[in-house]
């Protein structure tokens, strides 16, 4: 979005995003840029274009990074096309990749409603009937949630994974307890008791069984399974207090998503209740200024917070902060089998919504080297490159002999914030060899991986019984049209 000061842009969707991404009204972000609401109502409606004073004004008043800006949202939605017009059932139809790159950038809305309807299509296609019948069994004017899961991931990609009210609460409630971290726990239990009558107990494992936390409206009371470490407890405490004190901004914030079926309603509030939580342990200010300090040392963070290494991983996906922003990082958690269980991004990292992920990304090898720390340079098949960092984690305990959960927690970012991690330090990020991976192998057309489990969607399968190559699967460099 660069560009000469002659030069005008006609970007209203995107401007549009950005301002909504901001929390700001028209009126407010007029008032940022010193030009009129009319005006920036026209931006919006691409009736008046964007000069490239107003984007660096933009840029400088808000604390925006311009190439964000120009790529973030789009490259997402472009690449959540990309891999919808993948699929066969669009073979006839070929869709040349520069209007698909219009539609992500022009039009959010329709790549938003071409994405839910791919999602129910695919459900109903692997077998979902009872779904179908439902769709099938409303009237024509109701609405289909096709996946809560991923209806709420698309809420909180929406929002770049940042809610202002919700941070700006959390750090009001630290703020009034005063305390250090370590002193937290405590000081939660004594809000929960003086300010809502609530007490709270750590039960033994044989009272809760396989419950964590469970909440006794009747009883008053917040019940703590013994399995839970302090730092679960902690946020478990700080979650019961952001249903309660929180309850206004989560309304609101679900007010914002449009009209929603009971279960992604609930599960968004479940979803914004837990980000209310990790803020309370990691408030914005002081966690950003000891992130940068520490550059990024995850380990290190979790200690002066007490806080666990997937809660301060997680965390450090929503620190976009207009004037105050962290490193955008993207993250995944999978588990031993490859099920994705979490995926977050503030960045632009294009993970597939309809599919696993790449074999050759380290952060399936976590399972081997439990104790370590992985890093990993990745490139995509577009010549895209990221720093990866991956760990796996157990939580929580369980009694024996069952099996303790296991998780691997990846987290990246583009390459041109590599330097700023500790985990860089030494490498020579320019000349480090990528590690080529794909986005998942039914979209990725590299050839010869030994990894690949099934063939590309986009490429006719090549079969011959007199050659057995490293793959096992062998296709035309032809597209399918």
């Amino acid at each position: 979005m660069a560009a000469d000061s002659g030069k005008k842009l006609f970007v209203g969707p995107r401007f549009r995003r950005i301002r909504q991404q901001l929390g700001l009204s028209q009126t407010q972000i007029a008032e940022g840029l010193g030009i009129s609401p009319s005006y920036v109502n026209l931006i919006e409606r691409n009736q008046r274009p964007v000069t490239a004073q107003i984007l660096l004004r933009l840029a400088e008043t808000y604390d925006l990074d311009l190439r964000d800006l120009a790529t973030a949202d789009e490259d997402r939605f472009f690449a959540e096309l990309n891999e919808i017009f993948s699929d066969p059932l669009f073979r006839q139809i070929d869709v040349p990749k520069q209007e698909l790159r219009d539609l992500a950038e022009l039009c959010p809305g329709v790549t938003h409603a071409l994405q839910r309807l791919y999602a129910a299509y695919t459900e109903a296609r692997q077998g979902e009937t009872l779904a179908a019948a439902q769709m099938a069994d409303r009237d024509i004017g109701t609405r289909y949630e096709a996946n809560p899961v991923e209806r709420v991931r698309e809420l909180i990609e929406a929002n770049r994974n940042y809610f202002p009210e919700l941070e700006q609460a959390a750090e009001t409630l630290r703020d009034e307890l005063n305390v250090p971290a370590e002193g937290l726990y405590a000081a939660l239990v004594a809000r929960l008791r003086e300010k809502h009558s609530i007490q709270t107990r750590i039960m033994p494992v044989d009272v809760m069984r396989e419950t964590l936390r469970r909440f006794d409206r009747h009883r008053r009371q917040l019940l703590i399974s013994e399995l839970v470490d302090p730092a679960g407890r902690a946020f478990q405490l700080a979650f019961q207090l952001g249903l309660g004190e929180c309850a206004q901004h989560l309304e609101a914030i679900i007010g914002r998503a449009g009209p929603l079926d009971d279960t992604p309603r609930r599960l968004f509030r479940i979803t914004l209740g837990n980000y209310f939580a990790a803020a309370v342990m990691m408030p914005y200010p002081a966690f950003l200024a000891a992130a940068e300090a520490l550059n990024y040392d995850i380990h290190l963070l979790a200690q002066r917070f007490n806080s666990g290494f997937e809660q301060v991983c997680h965390r450090l996906t929503t620190l976009q902060r207009p004037n105050a922003r962290g490193i955008p990082f993207f993250l995944l958690r999978v588990d031993n089998a490859g099920n994705v269980s979490k995926r977050f991004s503030s960045g632009t990292f294009p993970f597939s919504k309809f599919g696993g992920t790449c074999p050759l990304w380290n952060v399936h090898s976590t399972f081997d080297t439990p104790d370590r720390l992985l890093k990993q340079v990745i490139e995509l098949p577009d010549g895209t490159r990221y720093f990866s960092i991956a760990q796996m984690v157990r939580r929580p305990v369980v009694p024996h002999p069952l099996p303790q959960p296991r998780f691997a927690i990846g987290l990246g970012c583009e390459m041109r914030h590599a330097a700023r991690l500790v985990y860089a330090s030494g490498m020579d990020l320019e000349k480090t060899e990528g590690t080529p991976i794909g986005v998942n192998c039914r979209l990725c057309e590299r050839e010869n991986c030994a990894q690949r489990a099934e063939p590309p969607i986009t490429r006719t399968l090549i079969l011959d019984e007199t050659t057995r190559r490293v793959s096992s699967f062998a296709f035309s460099n032809a597209r399918e049209l």
